[in-house]
């Protein structure tokens, strides 16, 4: 199992980085939300990773942290259907504090407005994992998801906050990259009406 690699960024696009490392040139797949978050092509780069092995083919995933990685796992070895194409669909539109957060409430809505995720996939998803949310939370560093964060936020308020963005018009990558400036401003206790009116400005 390769638990990470650590070596100079090849390239990079949206999904996919080549990091070579000794010489090895590793192709990773990886979502939008750990792609913006590597360096520039020639620099020094580390991910979490993750292999995926098929009877015909085996790829792997980069992450930005291993709490990411470990959420990964969790969507494709215990919700049944959910690959890890649509897995990293899925990290791509949210973050993994949103993610926990409608998972733990219950926010099949959100959830569904995720590529290839329709309403039952969305209902099973939180069925499976909601349990298992304040396992994978706890162990999300400080500061993993932004300054401010630790992962002791209320469920509801990142959900709630994300939806009433939705709501406006927003699209989910927007509307939870807003959500997360405001709580990386405000703090994790923030209120639903902080986060909103902070994303708003």
């Amino acid at each position: 199992m390769i638990a990470s690699l650590r070596g100079t960024l090849l390239s990079t696009t949206p999904l996919h980085a080549v990091i070579e490392v000794a010489g090895v040139g590793y192709e990773v797949n990886m979502p939008v939300t750990t792609a913006e978050k590597l360096p520039a092509a020639g620099q020094p780069a580390f991910l979490h990773t993750t292999v995926v092995y098929r009877e015909d083919s085996q790829a792997i995933y980069g992450f930005a942290s291993a709490a990411e990685r470990d959420f990964f796992r969790l969507l494709i070895e215990k919700v049944s259907g959910v690959g890890p194409k649509v897995s990293l669909a899925l990290m791509s539109r949210l973050s993994l504090p949103s993610l926990q957060s409608a998972i733990a409430a219950g926010d099949a809505d959100l959830l569904s407005k995720c590529p290839g995720i329709g309403s039952k996939t969305a209902e099973r998803i939180i069925l499976d994992l909601k349990d298992k949310m304040g396992v994978v939370s706890h162990i999300v560093p400080a500061g993993a998801a932004g300054p401010g964060y630790t992962g002791t936020a209320a469920p509801t308020a990142l959900a709630d906050a994300l939806a009433a963005l939705l709501a406006l018009g927003y699209r989910p990558p927007e509307a939870d990259k807003a959500v997360r400036k405001a709580q990386a401003a405000l703090g994790a206790d923030a209120t639903t009406e902080a986060l909103i009116k902070k994303a708003l400005s």
